[in-house]
Formats: structure tokens, C-alpha cells, sequence
């Protein structure tokens, strides 16, 4: 694999930062064992292309370079804008193009692609920042609508930062306003009381065009109404994979998860957030470029079928495509 060069590309000007450099450290290690040829390139919170320490443009920095490796996270990594500069460069990337990149990452639009394909999701509502005004109204209409208890988090974000879960009795109108004041959008979905799930997904894998890995059962500890930013990365969460959820669940979920990564014409990799609930399987959001740390879900429902790190890594290198 000597002769290929990649650049792996981590950092971004989002508040996943830590992750996606923690995300790359994994990448590059990977690619040394596998014997490519890597190339670090650091984005930093401003936005800057960092080569060896030097601030380069995208072309200069990735002049040489046969694929890049996306180890970013949220905005700019996640949201389409570094895709469209590598379409538009001709360069292989690793998963999903700019357009499905963007709808994907946007809660609201990703639920509107999947209206119609009989995918259960919580109700919702948008409130943007110029409804302001109106959130009084906007509150009491969610109430009568949905309700008492409710996630309120932006509609284009990931790792659940900024997602505050607001219970009974709590001001709705005023966890809206304070979210407004992080995003120009945010999303209030009616909170689904249940067990939570992942099932990751990956293109052209022993045979499948898409291959479903076994779905992961997560347990947040008791102190946590549900799989926040802290749970996800300080280690005292419990994933069970294969999960002990009923077949008919199971089914159910690698199905949606499919189908997901399909209607929404994702490319090479996906993980998609469900709850299990008295009501049914609620598919919650998908991630177009999971995490690859220690702590991440990703890499432990691969290594449930026998697939490391390192193998994940050097497939997705070889089947990435611009």
C-alpha cells in the first residue's frame, strides 16, 4: 500500500473538535500499520488548513495526495463543505458526498427524506431564531401537540452537544430561548421513554452492497436520562453487542438503519441513533461519519463480526471514491 499517499484530514471549527482529532490519531495509526504513506493535516477552529504546522490552502496542502481520509466531526466535516471542496479538487474521500453529507446532518431535512418511506420518528417541531417573539405561543402549541416531556437540541449538530432534555414542569419557552442563543435553528421532539440503540452500516462488506452490523444495546449510567456528550466519552457507559433486544426489534432496526443509509444515498459508512419503546422503534439521527475513538460505537460493532480497526481502515481507504 506504499505507493498510495493519504491525507487525513481532523480538528474543524466545531465543537467536536477533540473528538475528530482523537478520531484522526486512530485514522493515522491505522494507516502506518496498514504501510500507507499519511499526511496529517490539522483544521483548526478558525478554519485554517494546518501542513506541518504551516497554513496552506486546500490545494496546495493536499497537492500529491490519492485519498483523504475525513476524520472530522460536525460542522464542516460533517455538513457537506469540506465534501464540496474535494468534489470539486477531484481528490477520493472517504464517505458520503457534499449533498447527502448536508441533508444528513440537518435533523429536520432528514426527517422530511424519510416521511415517506415509513420510518417512525418522534414528532417535532423547528423554531427559528426569528420566532423569538412568538415562543410563548410556540411553547403552549407544542404542549397541546406533544408532550409533557421533550428534547430540545439544534437542528445541525452531533455528539449531542447543546441537547437538553426538558421534563415535566420545566419551561419549555425558555430552554427554546436559551438554545436559539447556540443555534439559529433547534429542533423540539417529544422525548421517547425507552432503551437505546446504534447499528452501523458499511458498503461492499463480505458480499452486501450494504452490510448491517449487529445492533449495539446502549446502557447510560443511572444518573443519565439518555446517551448525552458525557456518557458517550467518559467510559462509563455499557454497549452490548450483539444486543439482548427481541428479534423482532433487532429486525426491525437493521432494517431502518439500511434504509436509512439507501433513501438518504450515503456512501461507504453510517451509524443511525434509535430508542426501543413501548410504542415501537424510533429512528433518531444518522451519522454520516461516526466516531473511530477507543470509546466510539463504530469500531465495536465492527470487531463484533471480526472486522478491527485497521481492517475498517484500509477498506474504507480502498473503496473511497470523489
Amino acid at each position: 500500500m506504499s505507493h498510495l499517499q493519504v491525507a487525513v484530514l481532523r480538528g474543524g471549527p466545531s465543537v467536536e473538535y477533540g473528538v475528530s482529532m482523537n478520531t484522526g490519531a486512530v485514522v493515522l495509526q491505522a494507516l502506518a500499520e496498514n504501510g500507507f504513506n499519511t499526511k496529517d493535516i490539522v483544521i483548526t477552529k478558525q478554519g485554517q488548513w494546518l501542513d506541518r504546522g504551516l497554513v496552506k490552502s486546500p490545494e496546495v496542502a493536499l497537492q500529491a495526495v490519492d485519498v483523504v481520509f475525513i476524520a472530522l466531526h460536525g460542522t464542516y466535516g460533517e455538513d457537506g463543505e469540506v465534501q464540496r471542496i474535494l468534489q470539486r479538487l477531484g481528490i477520493p474521500f472517504t464517505g458520503s458526498r457534499a449533498f447527502p453529507s448536508a441533508v444528513a446532518f440537518n435533523k429536520h431535512l432528514t426527517k422530511q427524506s424519510l416521511a415517506s418511506h415509513d420510518v417512525l420518528t418522534p414528532e417535532s417541531v423547528v423554531v427559528s431564531d426569528d420566532e423569538v417573539d412568538e415562543l410563548v405561543t410556540i411553547s403552549s402549541n407544542i404542549l397541546d401537540s406533544f408532550g409533557p416531556e421533550y428534547i430540545v437540541k439544534p437542528v445541525a449538530s452531533g455528539s449531542s452537544f447543546g441537547v437538553e432534555h426538558i421534563r415535566s414542569g420545566q419551561s419549555l419557552e425558555e430552554a427554546i430561548r436559551s438554545a436559539l442563543e447556540q443555534s439559529d435553528r433547534v429542533l423540539v421532539e417529544e422525548f421517547i421513554r425507552g432503551r437505546e440503540a446504534t447499528c452501523a452500516t458499511l458498503e461492499d462488506f463480505r458480499n452486501d452492497k450494504i452490510y448491517v452490523f449487529p445492533v449495539v444495546e446502549i446502557i447510560t449510567p443511572r444518573d443519565r436520562q439518555y446517551f448525552d456528550t458525557e456518557s458517550k466519552y467518559n467510559g462509563q457507559t455499557t454497549e452490548i453487542c450483539p444486543s439482548r433486544f427481541s428479534y423482532g426489534d433487532r429486525a426491525k432496526i437493521s432494517e431502518v438503519a439500511a434504509q436509512v443509509h439507501e433513501v438518504l444515498d450515503l456512501a461507504q459508512y453510517s451509524r443511525s441513533d434509535f430508542i426501543v419503546s413501548d410504542k415501537g422503534v424510533y429512528f433518531l439521527e444518522v451519522n454520516t461519519l461516526p466516531g473511530l475513538t477507543t470509546e466510539s460505537l463504530y469500531p465495536k460493532a465492527a470487531a463484533s463480526v471480526g472486522l478491527d480497526i485497521n481492517a475498517l481502515i484500509k477498506h474504507l481507504v480502498l473503496t473511497a471514491t470523489c
